[in-house]
């Protein structure tokens, strides 16, 4: 006898709750680490998350990045990235010049400064999120990691091309 509740659903076979009690876990570990970083980047360096992602990207971009492109790398509007740029040039943390090839675009790049900062900032992040892996074992952290991947590749399988999110915080 089936023993579903009224509104509980079968996808191919599968109960969708197992579905959305995955999701809802994922959730909740996003969420736990995320404010985690974040409160210890505030409270150790006096930095917000979306200026220690956006000194991340670029810290990878060798010849800095256009505005835009920052803003869709964080998946933030471009009034988000304006903010989190003004509070970095301000810092002296990166520069902000006109493109040689087209006078509407700006080029943002890490100073030697912003590097460094960075660079001292990722060190302990990296520390952070080892500490709060640590109770698993590296074959899990690896299974984990290979599962997210397919989780991943699902769910773009099922997502229309759209905008970038909004969802994200100021600076």
């Amino acid at each position: 006898m089936d023993e579903r509740a009224e509104g509980d659903a079968v996808v191919e076979g599968r109960d969708t709750r197992t579905s959305v009690r995955a999701w809802l876990r994922l959730l909740a570990c996003t969420t736990l680490i995320e404010n985690e970083i974040r409160s210890r980047l505030r409270e150790q360096f006096d930095f917000t998350l979306p200026r220690f992602d956006l000194l991340a990207q670029l810290d990878k971009a060798e010849d800095g990045l256009v505005l835009g492109e920052a803003s869709k790398l964080l998946m933030v509007s471009a009034g988000n990235v304006t903010a989190v740029v003004d509070k970095l040039l301000a810092s002296g943390y990166i520069t902000r010049q006109p493109s040689p090839t087209d006078r509407r675009a700006q080029i943002i790049r890490l100073t030697h400064a912003g590097r460094a900062a960075f660079r001292t900032m990722a060190e302990a992040h990296n520390g952070w999120v080892e500490e709060l892996f640590a109770g698993l074992s590296d074959a899990e952290i690896a299974g984990l990691t290979d599962h997210l991947a397919r989780l991943k590749r699902s769910a773009q399988s099922h997502i229309e091309p759209r905008e970038p999110s909004r969802r994200r915080g100021r600076d």
